[in-house]
């Protein structure tokens, strides 16, 4: 087949029709959740994004005690102080978004303070086509003083939003035995990690004499666990990997000989 000037032209117009419909079409691929270590000027950040804004459970609350992530009564207590989210699939991520922090700024409505607040996701929205269903205490968090009531009543807000630095000063990361681990099955909920906030792995080292890390899988939410269908031999050794920065921290023999299921150990130290 002869190759005409034609023909060329023609093979750029495609080109050039099929590159100008993958730019105007919405998709949330195309949506990156990039960590900012540091906000300042918020309105005015190239980095944050637009969305809408709902809330859920008690005015003052936080949200369903517990959640998707399995951080149970953890989310009204300190440092999570209510001030959490749950998020749609994009935040959620079948999990994997457990623990990531956003800032999210009110603008739609005439009660919105303008002043951004940091929230946690701890939970999923399965049913939300927006990002972010607030706590009570989150979303009334955004309103002008004295007009919580009002940004309550509107329902649903547009925001700005952006993904940041999780910090949580003076907290060291929290290892909470699941209540099913036994001698053979060992299961944790991992809380409070600076920084990302969300793991991409999680690795587990028996005893104190030299050995190799074994991966740990993600069960649910912010649960890991090893099945290894033999005696596990404490104390056990953490090691995290983030998803974003690929940090990691080690959390050396955090999980002593005689643990008991429903126990909680701090690491010592956090995420820099």
């Amino acid at each position: 087949m002869d190759f005409t000037l034609g023909h060329a032209f023609s093979y750029i117009l495609i080109y050039v029709g099929a590159l100008s419909i993958l730019l105007h079409t919405p998709s949330s691929c195309f949506q990156p959740k990039k960590l900012v270590i540091v906000t300042s000027n918020f309105s005015s950040d190239s980095d944050s994004s637009s969305s809408m804004a709902t809330w859920y459970g008690p005015p003052d609350g936080d949200g369903s005690e517990g959640g998707a992530c399995g951080y149970g009564k953890a989310v009204g207590l300190p440092p999570f102080n209510s001030m959490i989210s749950a998020g749609s699939q994009f935040i959620f991520q079948e999990g994997k978004g457990c623990g990531s922090c956003y800032e999210i700024m009110c603008t739609g409505n005439s009660a919105c303070s303008e002043n951004p607040v940091t929230v946690v996701i701890t939970d999923k929205c399965p049913e939300c086509s927006h990002y972010f269903d607030l706590s009570g205490k989150a979303f009334s968090s955004m309103a002008i003083s004295g007009q919580a009531d009002k940004l309550l009543t509107a329902g649903k807000v547009a925001v700005q939003y952006q993904r940041v630095a999780c910090n949580y000063p003076g907290v060291s990361i929290t290892f909470r035995v699941d209540p099913g681990s036994n001698q053979q099955y060992f299961a944790i909920v991992i809380e409070y990690e600076d920084g990302d906030g969300d793991l991409k792995t999680v690795e587990l080292k028996e005893g104190l004499s030299p050995a190799t890390w074994e991966a740990m899988q993600c069960s649910w939410g912010a649960v890991w666990k090893i099945d290894k269908g033999a005696p596990l031999q404490a104390p056990f050794s953490i090691r995290l990997t983030t998803i974003e920065s690929g940090k990691i921290f080690v959390a050396n023999n955090v999980i002593p000989v005689g643990w008991k299921p429903g126990q909680t150990f701090r690491a010592v130290g956090n995420f820099d």
